[in-house]
């Protein structure tokens, strides 16, 4: 796979990710579609790259919201967003 076959399907990758739609899917297809005649071990590869490769670009974006989560969990009895881990009973 070369360098403008593996760019488009990163893009491919960021733009399906995040729609109700299997991402994973299409990046095979775009792989068919490319003709990719790599073997199953190194496409099986490339496929888990990309996947961390958006994880990673995703807690980038978000790395205030992901430390806001985390902080609040750290913090005794208490969860991000003001939940409590008191039982609270109605009556």
């Amino acid at each position: 796979m070369g360098y403008i076959e593996a760019i488009l399907l990163g893009i491919v990758q960021g733009l399906t990710e995040f729609l109700p739609v299997s991402s994973s899917g299409h990046l095979e297809l775009g792989k068919v579609i490319l003709g990719d005649t790599s073997l199953p071990k190194e496409s099986m590869m490339f496929t888990v790259v990309v996947h961390f490769a958006t994880a990673l670009s995703t807690l980038v974006v978000f790395r205030r919201q992901v430390w806001h989560i985390l902080s609040g969990l750290m913090q005794t009895g208490t969860l991000p967003l003001g939940y409590s881990l008191e039982k609270s009973y109605s009556v």
